[in-house]
């Protein structure tokens, strides 16, 4: 039976086929998120020709042989007759393939669908979506000012050579702004200083100790504040908590967990010289280097050919990473702006939500929204003002950056060349073969491109690819074309490898007819040289959490209607029933750690948890029971502590922005094993969580009275 909020009791439910292959489907996806993969899929190779002729002919892409064929299509000599692509099943594949699945078998209908995106009892994902991202345009849109690395950099200043003081500083700067911005900033960009930091010191031999401190504490740090996190939205609106009510509750447990932990990192986890140094000796900055006015990193190719260095472990590479961290790009204009936009959106959410009634607060993103809207101005009106000088600097950029590839694409011709020769000089009957320099339209990003070098170079535009090395063939329309053919008469005639100027100007030459990918990759890169700053928080915005967060609702929303959180929610009241106070905070603070590394990210595991305690509220209501005050705060804020600590845990998955920092560092070249991330963080989120919730227990004894709580009213009255 359903009570008027729609909550239908009824476990019975759960026997039906359609329940059983719902829970499953359930299971299966978060494994999936979990552990993402791809699934490989074949087509007819004339299929695939004939879909990109098609493509081509309304030029919608290049023609295909500037497009096709890659080394792996061939198989002794001759093209597959079928191409494999993968496609690919993750965060955002999952939760809607699993969707769309149990609509088609019936199990969820127009309902579950509603209830997940528009939302039911109090929880409302696309206010919560539309919340989050304008927000984080505003924070991602500081953190692109330079305003995190200037500070970081003046936090290196004030720790001087002081190893242990140095950790200290960045320990209590990252935890500060963590709870004033939100864990992403400062994933995004004090992950990078971390790289370059420990890279450029002559004694860190790993960076460990730091990376993973700063990791823990942004995501300890955000769990103060209801705006810092998705979690904390999701959970405050379930339970119709006041924002300010949040933060009061909250703000004790997370400070004492974070003086508490700083000793046992430095001491206990990291107590080794050669992680923590007790002096920090880096390298030093030439003065003209010192001196010099820094760029914009947003700009594309700032750097010019020095991009090519950039992740080399030599000297140069070396000299690039401590000026990016000891000479830091500060828009003094946007970055206070941007603070005065943060401060102002903040104070006015928590002011507007303090004072509202009962049930009667407006969605909050009415006030992001066109805050994000003005700082989004903002950033446009500061790209315009600047566009000659952005513009001049990336062009230079990509100029030197053209020429040092193809002097090394030369360079690579006339060793093949050389190599050539010494085959050619076999006895008789050796085959022969032509020489050329071909350069996959993949590996080459569409900045330095020719207009219609492919499709796909859109997606390349960033990645920084390099031109594909020398391979021997028999036959190409490279624009490098160095070759050696033999002459009609039978002797060998050499041609002498094309100049670096030379092969720039047959890679112009080579310009063909526009195409939509290549306006596409032209229109990016115009948008990047003229509003660097808007193309970069663009590009960071975390719009994969729209679909996952929604999808993920309907899931969950699926696993109430079949009697499945039902049956959850009665598990969880005997567990109260048998443990009291302490026993709903350890156990919701374990359950919920737990889940955040087996159920779709720390998200996921607020959306099912939510359901599963609004739940067991209703089952109170019904029976006439009621549910002590102490008992139902304590299981709703050390839900709250959990799934913000469990980002720290055992899988990376644990949160989106776990994913992000195992991408970034990926990209400085540190490598986080799985194993090492759950082997590293497993004594930080116990000793984290033992802390905050014994915290909690005194915190609810001394401020919660032994009174019953006014079901369905949110904060007691």
């Amino acid at each position: 039976m359903a009570s008027d909020d729609g909550i239908d009791l009824d476990t019975d439910q759960i026997k039906n086929w359609r329940s059983i292959i719902t829970l499953i489907i359930f299971v299966v996806t978060n494994v999936i998120v979990l552990f993402p993969f791809h699934v490989p899929i074949y087509l007819p190779r004339i299929f695939c020709n004939a879909i990109l002729d098609i493509l081509s002919a309304i030029r919608i892409i290049s023609p295909r042989q500037d497009l096709y064929s890659k080394p792996n299509d061939y198989h002794d000599g001759k093209l597959k007759p079928f191409v494999r692509f993968g496609f690919a099943m993750n965060f955002v594949t999952a939760p809607l393939i699993a969707d769309l699945f149990l609509l088609a078998i019936l199990a969820i209908g127009s309902k579950e669908v509603h209830d997940g995106t528009v939302g039911a009892r109090h929880i409302y994902p696309i206010d919560i979506m539309a919340f989050f991202i304008t927000l984080a345009y505003i924070a991602i849109s500081i953190d692109a000012s330079g305003l995190i690395r200037y500070l970081a950099f003046k936090v290196l200043q004030k720790g001087g050579e002081g190893g242990h003081r140095l950790y200290f500083y960045l320990y209590v700067f990252f935890f500060a702004l963590a709870s004033f911005i939100g864990n992403d900033p400062i994933i995004l960009s004090g992950t990078a200083f971390l790289a370059y930091m420990t890279r450029v010191s002559n004694n860190i031999v790993h960076p460990r100790a730091w990376i993973f401190m700063q990791f823990a504490v942004a995501n300890i740090g955000s769990a103060i504040l209801v705006s810092s996190n998705p979690t904390n939205l999701v959970l405050a609106g379930a339970f119709n908590i006041k924002f300010i009510d949040y933060t009061a509750n909250m703000v004790v447990p997370v400070l004492f967990t974070a003086v508490l932990l700083f000793p046992f990192l430095l001491w206990i986890i990291f107590p080794y010289e050669s992680l923590i140094p007790r002096s920090i000796k880096l390298h030093t900055l030439p003065d003209e280097v010192r001196d010099k006015k820094p760029v914009n990193p947003n700009i594309p190719h700032h750097r010019g050919s020095a991009e090519e260095d950039e992740d080399e472990n030599n000297e140069e590479g070396k000299r690039l990473s401590l000026e990016e961290i000891m000479n830091p790009f500060l828009d003094k204009g946007g970055a206070g702006f941007g603070a005065a936009i943060m401060a102002i959106t903040l104070v006015t959410i928590l002011v507007l939500n303090a004072t509202s009634q009962d049930g009667k607060a407006k969605p909050v993103f009415w006030v992001t929204l066109p805050a994000a809207f003005v700082m989004f101005c903002w950033d446009v009106g500061f790209g315009w003002y600047h566009r000659h000088e952005t513009r001049e600097i990336a062009q230079k950029g990509r100029q030197e950056i053209e020429q040092v590839r193809a002097e090394r694409a030369v360079k690579e011709a006339e060793d093949k060349a050389r190599q050539s020769v010494a085959e050619q000089e076999k006895p008789d009957g050796a085959p022969q073969y032509n020489l050329t320099l071909t350069t996959s339209p993949d590996d080459v990003p569409a900045e330095l491109a020719p207009v219609g070098v492919g499709s796909d170079d859109l997606r390349k535009a960033t990645a920084g690819s390099e031109a594909s090395p020398a391979t021997v063939s028999n036959g190409s329309n490279s624009p490098y074309d160095l070759v050696d053919t033999p002459s009609p008469d039978g002797e060998t005639e050499e041609k002498s490898p094309a100049s670096a100027d030379q092969v720039m100007e047959l890679l112009r030459q080579k310009r063909r007819r526009a195409t939509l990918t290549s306006r596409c990759a032209e229109g990016y890169r115009w948008c990047q040289e003229t509003f660097p700053t808007v193309t970069a928080v663009v590009a960071h915005l975390p719009f994969a959490l729209v679909p996952f967060g929604l999808t993920m609702f309907v899931l969950v929303q699926a696993l109430v209607t079949k009697g499945w959180v039902p049956v959850f929610a009665y598990g969880w009241d005997h567990w109260v029933d048998k443990t009291g106070v302490v026993g709903a905070i350890g156990g919701m603070g374990f359950l919920s750690v737990i889940l955040c590394n087996f159920a779709g990210t720390n998200i996921g595991t607020t959306i099912l948890l939510c359901r599963v305690v609004q739940t067991w509220e209703e089952i109170h209501r019904r029976n006439g029971i009621p549910i002590s005050e102490r008992t139902f705060w304590a299981t709703v804020y050390s839900m709250a502590i959990g799934v913000n600590y469990g980002a720290f845990s055992t899988a990376f998955s644990a949160s989106l922005a776990g994913l992000l920092w195992r991408d970034i560092l990926g990209r400085k070249h540190i490598r986080v094993r799985s194993l090492e991330f759950a082997r590293v963080n497993l004594p930080i989120i116990a000793l984290s969580m033992i802390v905050g919730l014994t915290v909690l227990v005194g915190e609810i004894y001394i401020i919660r009275k032994d009174q019953p709580y006014h079901l369905g009213k949110g904060q007691p009255q």
